[in-house]
């Protein structure tokens, strides 16, 4: 695993930098290991919810969690509000960094993450193969196949 910092800044949208940025690396799969920071609005999908709820105020993120791949993210994240109340979900486009995002993200040059419709859930669904760079080449006996 490679292991990068990134530090987003005020009014950036943090799962389209996300985005942006595995859009950019080399690896094809990574994921999200550790971050910190605030929210001035946040979009959540709630458990069982068609759309995102908008949240607005002084959020600082508890916690992020995710897989990314070159064709999205899934993302999931707990946060606080002022009162300290917490609350969590999906989180979606137009969640904006406040203060700052402090991120530490995993990049598995051994994995070949994409997203694919999974006509069973009605959701683009995370698939996972070894990369071309894994050592040894050929599949993991670990992984169902394609």
């Amino acid at each position: 695993m490679r292991v990068v910092p990134l530090r987003l800044q005020p009014g950036e949208d943090l799962r389209l930098a996300l985005q942006a940025w595995m859009g950019q690396q080399h690896e094809q799969a990574g994921c999200v290991i550790s971050a910190v920071g605030s929210l001035s609005v946040a979009q959540l999908r709630f458990a069982g919810a068609a759309e995102a709820t908008t949240i607005r105020g002084d959020l600082e993120i508890l916690s992020l969690a995710g897989t990314l791949s070159p064709d999205g993210a899934h993302l999931h994240t707990a946060l606080a509000d002022s009162s300290g109340a917490v609350v969590g979900g999906h989180l979606g486009v137009g969640s904006l960094v406040r203060t700052t995002a402090e991120l530490v993200l995993g990049l598995l040059p051994e994995w070949q993450f994409r997203r694919q419709l999974d006509p069973t859930t009605g959701y683009a669904e995370l698939q996972i193969r070894p990369s071309a760079a894994r050592p040894g080449g050929g599949r993991d006996p670990q992984v169902p196949g394609p």
